[in-house]
């Protein structure tokens, strides 16, 4: 990426690497729903840069300081660097880092044939796991913080507002860990049907009928347990106050980038009501990388965690420049976007 709507596909020398790190042949990278208006709108901290911070691969050279990985291993990769040294990064807060590096906005991502990356931001994962699950490492775990940040316990009734893929990857989670009725809300019909095939007890199409009188009529006018919202609507978080039952645990994960104006009615119910509203903001706590990326790969390795009903397009490097064009235009459905840099399984 030049610039803001300037992606080029080029051929560019394979990354060197220091003795800290290993070079990872990249079998499959996904489009963050940060790289879009990254790569269409704002521009990165550097340029020109290779996105993507989404990946799963094959570490093909590892540099002489390298103790604990091997050419072979399948890994993944945790995109922050942190500093290790500002106060956050003290308190093992390390999504809240200062001075943090990121592959992909920071330096040199995944969307290439190979990576460079540091022995401690690898993750070694069982053969057993499709790369493209591999891949998903990165939304699972956001959707996980989140999910831990509204001290999500078995029995609690969840609304996943969006059913982008971290919302559908929180949908997989609650159903996994039990949850007592899962609704899930979107504008898009695909995205709901999506959202019915990961375990959503109820679907409901926010263009056609009123979420806030639907819940409350499959809770008895009582509302949810958990809110949480990763759609970034400013007019979607405002109605979550509604999903949510007194004493309910509202989230804020979905980016908007615009100001949130409540009513004195929505700012008394949050006060009468006692719900908690809480931000949530990446996936990474003590020891680095943390519970919510070990979680994540272990509900991939065992329990049936998937992306495969996730993923609306697989594609080869040489076609993402026209996907961003499309995004761009506007009213393009998509769910997660898959990359094969190598061209190997793209089959699903």
């Amino acid at each position: 990426m030049y610039a803001p709507g300037d992606l080029r596909v080029e051929e560019v020398k394979d990354p060197e690497i220091e003795e800290d790190e290993v070079l990872v042949k990249v079998m499959a990278v996904g489009v963050c729903g940060s790289d879009i208006p990254r790569a269409n709108k704002y521009g990165a901290h550097v340029s020109p840069i290779i996105l993507g911070h989404e990946f799963g691969g094959i570490i093909v050279k590892a540099g002489k300081a390298v103790k604990r990985f091997q050419e072979g291993d399948h890994v993944t990769a945790p995109p922050l660097i942190p500093c290790m040294e500002c106060h956050w990064c003290r308190k093992g807060l390390y999504s809240l880092c200062d001075h943090y590096d990121y592959y992909g906005s920071r330096r040199d991502g995944a969307m290439a044939q190979y990576i460079a990356v540091k022995e401690s931001n690898l993750l070694k994962v069982k053969k057993s796991v499709k790369f493209e699950d591999v891949a998903t490492a990165d939304p699972c775990a956001n959707a996980l913080h989140a999910m831990y940040k509204a001290g999500f316990q078995k029995g609690d009734t969840v609304c996943i507002n969006g059913a982008g893929a971290i919302g559908l990857f929180a949908v997989q989670y609650a159903k996994i860990k039990g949850a007592g009725q899962i609704v899930v809300i979107d504008i898009w019909d695909e995205k709901l049907k999506m959202a019915k095939e990961a375990g959503a007890d109820f679907i409901i199409n926010s263009k056609k009928e009123d979420p806030v009188e639907k819940i409350h009529a499959l809770t008895q006018g009582v509302g949810l347990d958990i809110v949480i919202d990763f759609s970034g609507s400013p007019a979607a978080q405002k109605q979550c106050i509604w999903y949510a039952a007194k004493q309910g645990r509202i989230i804020f994960l979905g980016i908007s980038h615009q100001g949130l104006n409540w009513s004195e009615k929505e700012v008394d119910y949050i006060m009468r009501g006692e719900l908690t509203i809480t931000g949530s903001w990446n996936s990474f706590t003590k020891p680095f990388p943390g519970k919510d990326w070990t979680e994540s790969i272990e509900l991939f390795e065992k329990y049936g965690m998937t992306s495969r009903n996730i993923i609306s397009h697989r594609l080869k490097l040489e076609e993402v420049p026209d996907i961003f064009v499309k995004i761009a235009e506007g009213n393009y459905l998509f769910s997660k976007i898959m990359i094969y840099p190598n061209g190997i399984g793209m089959e699903g």
